[in-house]
């Protein structure tokens, strides 16, 4: 009895000392721009979700591709949804993968860091390394990152229609809030 009890609390206590180490999006946003010779089409949404465990330097983020908003047109969010990202078939973007750079996340201070993973969007999964600029003050994290995504890399086709109205290549912007779990 007394080595089941002490087992139990050696497992708690694991249990405890490791989600104090887990840190979840407080609150997080995404936007992107698509810069194209005729046209400049913005959106953002405040739904980015994501999780950093700082022990095993590891992460995962997640955005829910129908929650964009603030295209020119209600016309042009239906064609982003239903032509482009699928958003019935691929609802989700993903990031997940490892951080780079040793980071004491207990210490308050400014870090640039490398995250090396897998970005999944529309289905296609590539491996990334993304740049973020990450700043740890009284025991919360703040993340931001800005980066691009090749639309051909993951199947994302433009007509040649609408080739001059969409850009190629559309620049990311990350800013998430991360308190411990």
């Amino acid at each position: 009895m007394l080595r089941n009890t002490i087992f139990c609390c050696a497992f708690l206590c694991a249990l405890a000392a490791n989600a104090q180490q887990r840190f979840s999006v407080e609150k997080g946003r995404i936007n992107f721009r698509s810069d194209a010779p005729l046209e400049i089409i913005e959106a953002e949404s405040p739904e980015l979700k994501g999780v950093i465990d700082i022990d095993n330097k590891t992460f995962a983020f997640s955005i829910n591709m129908a929650s964009f908003a603030g295209f020119n047109s209600p016309l042009q969010r239906e064609h982003f949804n239903e032509n482009y990202m699928e958003t019935n078939k691929f609802s989700k973007a993903t990031f997940s993968g490892r951080i780079i750079e040793a980071v004491d996340f207990s210490k308050d201070g400014s870090y640039e860091i490398r995250a090396k993973g897998k970005l999944n969007v529309h289905g296609v999964e590539q491996e990334r390394i993304i740049k973020s600029n990450v700043v740890v003050k009284n025991g919360a994290i703040a993340v931001s990152s800005s980066f691009t995504v090749l639309l051909e890399e993951h199947g994302i086709t433009i007509p040649k229609i609408v080739y001059q109205k969409i850009a190629g290549e559309i620049k990311v912007n990350i800013q998430a809030n991360f308190v411990k779990t």
